[in-house]
């Protein structure tokens, strides 16, 4: 029998295989267990075979196994991704190696049936600890964390002494921890620096572009293969988002209210990184489309915009979608009247209603639903493909947050609040895993990622030099810009 097969076994058997949110509120989560807990039953609080409320110290003593009980995977993931907004994970597993000491001592001194159940009570712990590390491996990225995880892991090894089984699994487990705490080092060492716009705005106002000067259409003039390269860009930086950089906006919010700084909260690089580039794709369309200097050809580059915009809506990518959206709703490029007069916007048009804002951005997240429901019952990666807006993702964690407590006035926690927030990340999550389909092309890729783009300053001057001020703000803003390129000489 293969290392860890035998234990692996007695997992399998005694805990529940639930898929994780296969059930929310409003129903029982299949699967799950409640150990009886007499005259506490009031905390935690459950409604419909769900928690909705309880003190820290009962939602803890329900996230560890007992010899009888293993805690639904629903209920691990939400609580062990919002209890950082209330004790350290450090602190968390101190609590739960405590928890686990006290249950070990009970099974030694009993009978010897229950003295029998003491393996069958490690590979729960060591499944707890593996969905923890798997899940969350940044808990583990200080010496106290660490520190607590060995601790834990040595009182379990002593369940069994014997074979050594347990051991290895542990050993394995940290192994693997290890690497994905490298991997995520790693990743934050080469980290996109975030891209300066172009600043020459003397070249771009004294110049014409040269004929052998590179555009997007220059490399990709197929609007369905550009959208396809995008969607592999979001799906690269999506992947380097963690469940736990996602719960840090409801952590530092919380320090920001109660004016404390957490010193432990570490800077969120990977939302920088991902709202850096939708930030990028919108300047860069505006670039690509005023620098272009004859009306036909810059007439060309809008429409073209659109169909790749509509390219992505069909694919699933609203992120990208949204960035060419605001690309070229930016002034500049919207002040273009005489360009715009001879762009068919019946299919740009289409695409602002999805993007309306109006009632919560209800056009766009009908949209949504309909995307995440084809996901659920696809068969292809092409149609699992669902990349929501970013920024509307967070304002509607910021939102749950604000109007929900944290806590009752009872003083326990408003578990409850916690569950919608982890659904929301949740899918964010397996939207994330997704497997792009679409072949890489590098070239592609490489001019998205590093082709100059203009500030908001250059694409003001570039955009008048194309079509001349037309009113008197138009014409103080044009004076104005010339005045500080003169200064600047």
């Amino acid at each position: 029998m293969c290392v860890g097969t035998e234990l692996l076994v007695v997992i399998q058997e005694t805990m529940p295989q639930t898929p994780i949110f296969s059930s929310m509120l409003g129903s029982s989560c299949s699967g799950q267990v409640q150990p009886d807990m007499g005259e506490r039953c009031v905390d935690p609080v459950y409604q419909d075979g769900n928690i909705v409320s309880g003190s820290l110290e009962a939602l803890i003593e329900r996230l560890v196994p007992t010899m009888d009980y293993y805690p639904d995977r629903t209920y691990i993931f939400t609580f062990l991704l919002s209890s950082r907004v209330f004790i350290h994970p450090h602190e968390l597993l101190a609590k739960v190696g405590q928890i686990c000491i006290k249950q070990k001592q009970q099974l030694e001194a009993g009978t010897e049936a229950e003295k029998a159940k003491l393996k069958s009570f490690a590979a729960k712990i060591i499944q707890l600890l593996k969905e923890w590390t798997e899940t969350f491996p940044y808990d583990f990225q200080d010496e106290k964390s660490m520190k607590e995880l060995k601790e834990i892991a040595h009182r379990i090894t002593q369940c069994d002494e014997e074979n050594g089984t347990v051991k290895k699994i542990i050993s394995q487990m940290t192994q693997n921890l290890l690497m994905a705490l490298s991997a995520r080092s790693q990743y934050q060492e080469i980290k996109e620096k975030f891209r300066q716009p172009a600043m020459d705005k003397g070249t771009i106002l004294k110049t014409k572009p040269q004929s052998t000067q590179k555009d997007i259409l220059s490399v990709c003039c197929d609007p369905l293969i550009l959208a396809q390269q995008l969607t592999h860009i979001e799906l690269e930086r999506v992947s380097n988002i963690y469940p736990e950089d996602l719960m840090q906006i409801v952590s530092h919010m919380d320090s920001l209210d109660n004016h404390k700084c957490r010193g432990d909260v570490t800077k969120t690089y990977n939302l920088e990184a991902y709202d850096n580039w939708f930030n990028c794709l919108s300047m860069l369309v505006a670039t690509e489309i005023c620098r272009v200097v004859k009306k036909k050809q810059r007439t060309r580059m809008v429409e073209f915009f659109i169909d790749v915009a509509r390219e992505c809506f069909n694919i699933g990518n609203f992120n990208s979608m949204m960035a060419i959206i605001s690309g070229m709703n930016l002034s500049p490029v919207a002040r273009l009247k005489k360009t715009w007069s001879k762009v068919k916007t019946a299919k740009f048009d289409v695409l602002e209603h999805h993007m309306d804002p109006s009632s919560n951005f209800c056009n766009y997240r009908t949209a949504l639903q309909g995307a995440a429901q084809r996901s659920q019952t696809a068969n292809s990666n092409r149609e699992k493909i669902v990349i929501p807006v970013f920024n509307l993702f967070i304002k509607d964690i910021y939102f749950l947050h604000k109007i929900h407590t944290n806590r009752l006035p009872n003083g326990q926690i408003n578990f409850k609040k916690f569950w919608e927030i982890s659904r929301q990340i949740h899918d964010f999550l397996t939207w994330k895993q997704v497997e792009c389909p679409f072949e890489k092309d590098k070239k592609i890729q490489s001019y998205l990622l590093t082709a100059p783009i203009y500030s908001e300053e250059a694409l003001f001057i570039a955009s008048f030099e194309s079509e001349g001020p037309e009113n008197h703000m138009e014409k103080d803003s044009w004076k104005t810009l010339r005045t500080t390129l003169l200064n600047r000489a």
